[in-house]
């Protein structure tokens, strides 16, 4: 993994506190005064204190501090502290937050592809779990090798709109996508959050104020490219505030799903700025035509059909290995998924994965003597 700088503000050591300032300028002042005073007068070199104490090579007190030399020590020690608090960036967090933000003194790290080889590995591996999911495979198939063809210091891929009949696995197709590629995954179900709030975050200050979802991935990951995916984000809805104010999800995502603004994303919650360009978004939807136009314009829907039963019977007999079932579960839920009287109302992977948990619960089940 790579690193690249991921916060706006400079982090200066805890350790070098005001007390320790105050003896280095100390030092200083007694360097450059015993310059004036005759060597022999002065200890030799050997008996000099340890680094980090006043030196005490003066044993005849030739040189004093006085009151007045102490109080300019200190003025100069607290102007040094005032600037360092200004130029950090983060002079208006509290001491909790500047600390939990410490993680990414040192940058974020990136997920990459290491060659083009690598990435046919993973979209073989992606297709062949999914392979009704071709079009939305292909796309990363491609983001992947230009990522590795261009040496880039990570994997950047375009925010992907995955639109479809419920039940065809385009959350999965994305958690799937995320363990290949060693990279955190956060699903958000935009039904569930309160719009952007629960995403992006609420400005400080308001009542219950947090830094949303998006920062909690990285700074709990230091991950700067995880895959975030947003469910059914048709149907999220649009809160307004007393001032008429309307707080949609999809208007808070336009500047996190275009690179040049991403990449200096200004949290409501911290007030500093983030490089979230490298996120990985992928947003589901049931009907892209109820998503406002700019949002389309950013991630052109990728259209999905539905299951075969072939495709269906196949992902039921490679989970069902995986879960060490029985060839005689395994059958017989295909058997009832490719039953005739199914056909209308078209099974979903949803309800293949319950029966293969059903499966599993029935067979872990103790027999009674």
């Amino acid at each position: 993994m790579s690193r690249i700088p991921f916060i706006e503000a400079r982090f200066f050591s805890a350790n070098e506190d005001r007390i320790e300032l105050e003896t280095r300028f100390m030092r200083r002042l007694r360097k450059l005064r015993s310059r004036r005073i005759p060597p022999d007068l002065l200890t030799p070199p050997d008996e000099v204190d340890a680094p980090g104490e006043i030196s005490d090579a003066d044993p005849m007190g030739l040189i004093r501090f006085s009151d007045d030399d102490e109080a300019r020590i200190r003025r100069r020690v607290k102007r040094i502290l005032e600037c360092r608090k200004a130029a950090s960036g983060l002079e208006h967090l509290k001491s909790d937050d500047r600390v939990r933000l410490e993680v990414l003194k040192d940058g974020a790290r990136l997920i990459r592809i290491h060659s083009e080889h690598h990435a046919d590995e993973i979209a073989a591996a992606l297709h062949g779990e999914t392979p009704w999911m071709a079009q939305a495979t292909e796309v990363v198939w491609h983001a992947m090798r230009r990522s590795a063809r261009e040496g880039w210091p990570g994997l950047r891929l375009p925010p992907l709109l995955l639109d479809g009949p419920p039940g065809i696995g385009k959350s999965y197709w994305a958690r799937r996508l995320g363990v290949l590629l060693s990279t955190t995954t956060t699903v958000i179900e935009a039904t569930s959050e309160n719009a952007s709030f629960g995403i992006v975050g609420s400005q400080r200050g308001w009542g219950g104020s947090h830094p949303g979802r998006l920062m909690e991935t990285v700074l709990q990951s230091g991950i700067a490219n995880p895959v975030m995916v947003i469910d059914e984000i048709e149907k999220a809805g649009s809160p307004e505030s007393m001032k008429g104010q309307t707080f949609g999800l999809a208007e808070a995502l336009l500047p996190l799903l275009e690179p040049m603004t991403a990449k200096r994303w200004s949290c409501p919650y911290y007030q500093v700025k983030f490089d979230m360009s490298w996120v990985i978004w992928i947003l589901t939807s049931n009907d892209y035509r109820r998503l406002p136009e700019p949002l389309l314009n950013r991630c052109p829907p990728i259209r999905l059909r539905h299951l075969t039963v072939a495709e269906l019977t196949g992902f039921v007999r490679r989970e069902g290995k995986k879960r060490a079932l029985s060839e005689t579960s395994i059958e017989t839920i295909c058997e009832v998924l490719a039953h005739p009287s199914l056909r209308r109302h078209r099974p979903s992977l949803r309800v293949a994965a319950r029966m293969l948990q059903r499966a599993a619960d029935l067979e872990q089940v103790p027999t009674l003597h």
